[in-house]
């Protein structure tokens, strides 16, 4: 059996019971850790949290070895039980669908363990989560690459009055751009986690270069850090009020607010800049 398990947003023990009892009777456990990260992840004793927790060691799988090895993986859960964690929910990511399609071509069995993830757990800040139209992720530009593609479907959300859920960029164990080009050994860039204030900085930028007043400083959103753990931090403003706030550690996401309804207004006051 592969075991694929949501482990929420919090720390070790969000996990549920029934993840933890799929954990426990496993022979091996992986984690997956390049989609997102568990806010306690982020700390030296992450990992070790978790292993002391759960009572089992932990393998972890980054980018590379589940795009190259992920075969591996699923082999080993022809015979044994292998359980594949993931922060929030398995299918917050389509990488994880990719996982189940592959283990059901080889006649392994899959069962998935559900868990919160960032797509309902946003709902804290009182928007309500059937007002939200399509989810956008904004990449961390660079001086030679600063796609926009997102920037037209916040501009139908917006049309229509939705909500928009913005995931910002985290980029761990990425290959540097000059060990990529010589080949040979990889060397890897420092993990970089987007803030809300990059995000919104970026917002703008694109913003100014297509003009269409999708949005604009005055637009309200509301910015998240480290939903779900204990000193989560949620924040409601304008964009250039928000551009000043400092949310502290990652992990961080962004909604630009739609049409609100009176109820959503009431709750967002909770959390006025």
């Amino acid at each position: 059996m592969l075991y694929i398990i949501g482990l929420g947003l919090g720390d070790e023990k969000d996990i549920t019971l029934r993840g933890l009892e799929a954990v426990k009777k496993s022979q091996k456990v992986y984690m997956e850790a390049y989609t997102s990260l568990l806010s306690f992840g982020l700390s030296a004793d992450g990992l070790s949290n978790l292993e002391k927790f759960y009572g089992k060691p932990i393998i972890l799988a980054d980018r590379e070895m589940v795009e190259e090895k992920a075969g591996d993986m699923i082999e080993e859960a022809v015979d044994n039980d292998i359980a594949f964690l993931v922060v929030g929910d398995p299918f917050g990511a389509t990488t994880h669908s990719d996982l189940v399609v592959r283990a059901k071509t080889l006649g392994v069995k899959v069962e998935v363990v559900h868990n919160a993830s960032v797509m309902n757990a946003v709902g804290i800040c009182g928007l309500q989560l059937y007002h939200y139209g399509e989810t956008v992720s904004i990449p961390f530009f660079t001086e030679t690459w600063r796609p926009d593609s997102f920037y037209e479907k916040i501009k139908k959300n917006r049309s229509l009055g939705l909500h928009t859920l913005c995931l910002l960029d985290i980029r761990v164990k990425e290959p540097t751009f000059e060990s990529l080009c010589r080949g040979g050994k990889k060397q890897y860039e420092p993990p970089r986690y987007m803030t809300v204030n990059t995000a919104i900085e970026q917002l703008l930028e694109v913003e100014q270069k297509h003009g269409d007043s999708v949005y604009g400083e005055d637009t309200e959103c509301v910015g998240f850090a480290r939903l779900g753990a204990e000193d989560q931090k949620i924040v409601a403003g304008t964009m250039k009020q928000l551009e000043s706030v400092d949310f502290g550690a990652p992990l961080h996401c962004l909604v630009i607010v739609g049409k609100t309804h009176p109820v959503e207004e009431e709750m967002l006051e909770f959390y006025k800049y």
